[in-house]
């Protein structure tokens, strides 16, 4: 695809052109240490054979008359001598195959005869079976072409064989240019790519060995081919990709020539449509490749190596400049090589990091160009959100505007439409974010030196170019959006040597309140050649899970993707109310993978990439120092959510692995607990404990006897709460619905059955159905036509199961598993019956968002007790939380020691932390449910406990930012008399409170301070407490532990 030529596709400014030729000084290839002989970097195979063939394929053209017998003996002999094709590809094709081919071109040329025109002259051969695959066609001189067989023929490589390999099944790939032109008249030369499948010996033991010898995991056709010093290089690159997580990117100078061979290495999959990007990078700085080479290997690696070549005399910098230039971009290819604004699909001819640059505008516009305005404003003004039907009308509202307002590909052409505006932007951006040139560099980089000709801008003049160029008030939104984007970006990895995402953190200022009445705290994007995600957190420290939101089908995913951030936005707030008594405020992260995308390495691309902004990086031309608007060390604190709980243990190794040492322990909770220490909340019944303090609490106001009280419950005997629910409990369920059925019993579901099943963690499908009274019932999802004991006939099992929980009738609603806003405005009224009764005189929520707010604030004003999940459901929260502070609270040796499980079993250590954490859950339910009662009783029943739930916790939120920037916190005999009571007593007596105070970071003392003093005074006098309060409280915080 690429050949010598003088023609270039690339403008460069003369003045970059003039700074960029070689001088007397020493320039960046002379102090390479990466130098190889003129030598060929694999053996040239010569096929003994050949003659004998030449004289048979020549039998066999003449044979089949296509061509006049007097020109076959000509055209064979320039087929097999003059075009330079290498031998691979006599000794590995067919007779037939090559006679085939040998017709095919004496047919092209007829063709291009025809049209008198030498350069119509066009081939294309190619042959693709099971065992690999062979292409032959034309390169015209020096392009990326975007039409004819070469326009295409690497991206199907890529799609057909190398994106897809894996240790089981891969494929290698040779490509040579060939030496010779096609014919005596055409001076267009072949590119000859040769795809074979590879076959690996048998894996040997690793004995506990890291480092991988290659030639035990080698195809033999490539260990026949390399030489000892290409195999002494790959060897090297193989060792860096394991001891890494991103790609490995080696330069090497060939001695006495121009040329340069770039060797890149990266775990299979880590990427697609690399090969054939790379391509067009190097194209871009008017380089050429003589050979390539793809080589797989049976450990999961792959090794990319190029040989490449300027183009001469092209009006290009030289080729000791622009290679490292080239290195450095394969590096955002490897992240996004499939860019719409990078050639050859982009109007303009970006260089790789403006397309990339543009990419990830394209991306944040997508989310934040303002799409609610004035218009939004004034109905949201006009209607009451807390009416039901209001609030389902502005949501529907709000809903189509994000639809039709922006969409992807209205926002890519306003991009390709103002290529100069996208530079200028680009300028503006990398001003800010590339860093200075290192005082080791005896030239600065040529994409430094290329900012250089473009005349920055400062915001006011962009602005004002921005509105005088683009004519249209809604394509100016788009580069305003732009605009946004420099303005807020705090630090980003995108000038970072080598990455696997790009990553963005920013500052949430730019969010309208509008949409977004309460401001985050700190807000990161991420993306990725296959997902994108986000993560936000509502105070400096905090904690919450990260979520893989998968799409079913295209149309699912273009709604997952137009509402991913409204959606972790959502998910972090409600988190942040749940939050309301530990150090950690509330986060959450979602991602997005592509249809067809692997899940898990999304996943740890996300957390690689934004691995990359909390540790400073101090490995040069790998991980180095970023320009960091944000100034402060940063830490986030990540957790189990939706199909990410298996994934927890990488995350805290990788983070090891990459150097976090004071904080891998705490980066995740919901780590294995025998591996790494976890506390596991199912094992222990963390989160099922703080929902019992609330039952029981609503027994001691009440007077109830638990025996006699009648339950359904959502999420079954499978499930962590489910399971946990029925081990705790001693009522009489009456109903049990999960995902496998629905199980009923008006006289009461067998107490012991029920504890069977939840010891074995199976669901109620399991029931024998034999300890039913003769009114009970088991439906199966997977049933039809089933006849209930009163005679009703259920149609659809599944059908039946997904509106259960609004048949049954009972003393109290435990739902501990379902989809969110299983009961919301349209179904709610169903709770209640024709005479205005509720099914349920008391509920408490322990699966999130299980009830949407409208539907609470219906039951409750139906004179149901509801306590909300952000109140019922912490005790995970909070176990997760104290599973933080003893990562951060431990050394590295002692959490080994007193953490991890030694030969399978736990420590006293541990046994007595875990005691401490169960009975903190207690302790903070038991005090919250107390504080919601009192404040009802107080107004008389005035204002909904929901109402009380949310303002207790925006109360204690807003309390706790006060003391953190409080100097309550430096009034040391204050501090130490918190600490002491706020940290677990196995903890305070195992490392000591002086030690303690020294290891852990002052932003989470802090936290863990405020949110101590905070809850413990709202609890105590009520939402409503005055200063007064406040001083006698605080009078007592220096005293000993209670």
């Amino acid at each position: 695809m690429s050949t010598p030529t003088s023609q270039n596709p690339t403008r460069l400014d003369p003045n970059l052109l003039n700074a960029l030729k070689p001088t007397a000084s020493r320039n960046p290839s002379d102090t390479s240490l990466n130098r190889v002989k003129n030598l060929p970097g694999y053996t040239t195979p010569v096929f003994k054979g050949k003659e004998e063939q030449r004289t048979l394929v020549e039998n066999d053209v003449a044979a089949k008359g296509f061509i006049p017998r007097e020109l076959v003996a000509n055209e064979v002999n320039w087929f097999y001598t003059n075009l330079g094709i290498d031998d691979t590809y006599f000794q590995n094709e067919d007779r037939s195959v090559i006679s085939d081919h040998i017709i095919a071109l004496f047919g092209a040329k007829i063709l291009a005869y025809t049209k008198h025109d030498p350069s119509k002259l066009v081939i294309d051969l190619e042959k693709i079976s099971d065992k690999g695959a062979t292409f032959i066609h034309t390169s015209p001189p020096g392009l990326t072409v975007t039409e004819g067989p070469g326009s295409t023929c690497e991206a199907r490589i890529d799609a057909q064989f190398l994106d897809n390999s894996t240790p089981e099944n891969a494929y290698r790939l040779e490509t040579f240019r060939s030496a010779g032109s096609i014919s005596a008249t055409a001076s267009q030369q072949l590119r000859c790519y040769f795809v074979t499948k590879c076959k690996f010996p048998p894996r040997p033991a690793t004995n506990g060995e890291t480092k991988t010898d290659i030639r035990t995991v080698s195809d033999p056709v490539f260990l026949e081919k390399a030489t000892p010093n290409t195999l002494d290089i790959y060897q090297q690159v193989m060792w860096n990709v394991e001891s890494r997580y991103g790609p490995v990117m080696e330069v090497f100078e060939v001695e006495g020539t121009r040329e340069r061979r770039i060797v890149i290495g990266y775990k299979m999959g880590g990427t697609s449509k690399f090969f054939s990007a790379l391509s067009n990078l190097y194209h871009f700085y008017s380089l050429y490749s003589a050979r390539k080479y793809v080589e797989q290997f049976s450990n999961g690696i792959t090794i990319i190596s190029l040989y490449l070549n300027p183009i001469p005399d092209a009006n290009a910098p030289p080729i000791e400049h622009s290679i490292f230039q080239v290195m450095k971009e394969a590096s955002l290819l490897f992240c996004l090589p499939d860019n719409p604004f990078f050639l050859p699909k982009a109007l303009g001819s970006h260089a790789v990091q403006e397309a990339t640059y543009a990419y990830s505008g394209w991306i944040f516009a997508q989310h934040f160009c303002n799409r609610l305005g004035s218009a939004y404003l004034q109905l949201k003004n006009v209607l009451n959100e807390n009416d039901p039907t209001h609030a389902e009308v502005l949501n529907d509202i709000k809903r189509r505007f994000r639809e039709e307002t922006f969409t992807r590909e209205s926002i890519a052409q306003v991009i390709h439409a103002y290529p100069e505006l996208i530079r200028l932007l680009y300028v503006n951006f990398a001003m800010i974010h590339y860093p200075g040139a290192d005082e080791s560099q005896l030239m600065p980089t040529l994409s430094y030196q290329r900012l250089q000709t473009t005349q920055p801008l400062t915001d006011a003049e962009l602005y004002d170019k921005i509105r005088r160029t683009v004519p249209n008030k809604q394509e100016q939104q788009v580069f305003e959006a732009f605009l946004i984007f420099n303005k807020n970006v705090l630090k980003t990895n995108f000038y970072q040597p080598t990455k696997v995402a790009l990553s963005f953190r920013l500052a949430p200022d730019f969010l309208p309140e509008v949409e977004y009445p309460k401001k985050p705290y700190g807000m990161f994007i991420v993306i990725g050649n296959d997902f994108r995600g986000f993560h936000i957190r509502f105070r400096d420290v905090s904690r919450g899970g990260v979520r893989l939101v998968m799409s079913r089908n295209k149309e699912n995913y273009s709604i997952n993707q137009r509402m991913l951030f409204d959606e972790n936005y959502a998910l972090s707030s409600t988190q942040n109310l749940k939050n309301k008594d530990i150090p950690e405020g509330g986060a959450k992260g979602t991602i997005l993978p592509s249809l067809g995308a692997n899940p898990r390495r999304c996943f740890e691309k996300y957390v690689d990439s934004i691995i990359d902004l909390l540790i400073p990086g101090q490995t040069p031309g790998i991980k180095e120092r970023l320009v960091d608007l944000y100034g402060k060390p940063e830490i986030l604190f990540l957790g189990p959510d939706e199909g990410t709980a298996d994934m927890m243990d990488w995350a805290a190794l990788h983070a090891r692995d990459r150097g976090a040492d004071a904080w891998w322990k705490s980066f995740t909770t919901g780590k294995s607990a025998s591996k790494l220490g976890g506390i596991p909340h199912d094992t222990y019944g963390m989160t099922s404990r703080s929902i019992r303090q609330y039952v029981l609490g609503l027994y001691k106001q009440l007077g109830l006897q638990e025996k006699n009280v009648t339950k359904v419950q959502t999420g079954g005997p499978d499930g962590d709460l489910g399971s946990n629910e029925i081990l705790l409990a001693n009522d009489k369920t009456v109903a049990i619905i999960d995902g496998s059925g629905v199980l009923a019993d008006p006289a009461g579901l067998d107490r012991e059955e029920l504890i069977r099943l939840a010891k074995l963690r199976i669901p109620v499908g399991h029931f024998d159905t034999s300890k039913l009274s003769k009114d009970g019932y088991l439906v199966k999802v997977e049933e039809q036509d089933v006849k209930l004991p009163s005679g009703e006939i259920v149609l659809d099992g599944t059908d039946f199961r997904n509106g259960a929980h609004l048949r049954f009738k009972a003393d109290l609603f435990v739902p501990c598993g379902g989809r969110p806003g299983a009961v919301n405005i349209s179904n709610m009224a169903a709770l209640v019956d024709a005479e205005g009764k509720p099914h349920f005189k008391y509920i408490i929520e322990g699966a999130n968002l299980f009830l949407t707010q409208q539907a609470r604030l219906y039951l409750e004003k139906r004179k149901v007790i509801l306590f909300k999940d952000s109140s019922t459901n912490k005790g995970g929260v909070t176990s997760s939380s104290l599973e933080v502070l003893a990562g951060l609270a431990l050394s590295t040796e002692e959490y080994t020691k007193l953490m991890i499980f030694q030969g399978g079993q736990p420590s006293e250590f541990y046994k007595s932390y875990v005691k401490d954490v169960q009975e903190k859950i207690a302790e903070n339910a038991t005090a919250e449910f107390q504080c919601i009662w009192r404040e009802h009783a107080r107004l008389n029943g005035a204002k909904p406990r929901t109402v009380i739930s949310d303002e207790l916790s925006s109360r204690l939120d807003n309390l706790q930012a006060e003391l953190e920037a409080s100097d309550l916190f430096d009034d040391m005999p204050s501090r130490r008399g918190v600490m002491a009571r706020a940290i677990p007593e196995t903890l305070v007596k195992k490392v000591g409170l002086d030690a303690l105070l020294q290891r852990l970071p002052e932003p989470y003392q802090r936290a863990l301070f405020s949110s101590y003093v905070g809850s413990r005074f709202i609890y105590k006098y009520g939402v409503n407490a005055s200063s007064v309060d406040f001083f006698h409280f605080a009078r007592d915080l220096a005293g000993p532990r209670q």
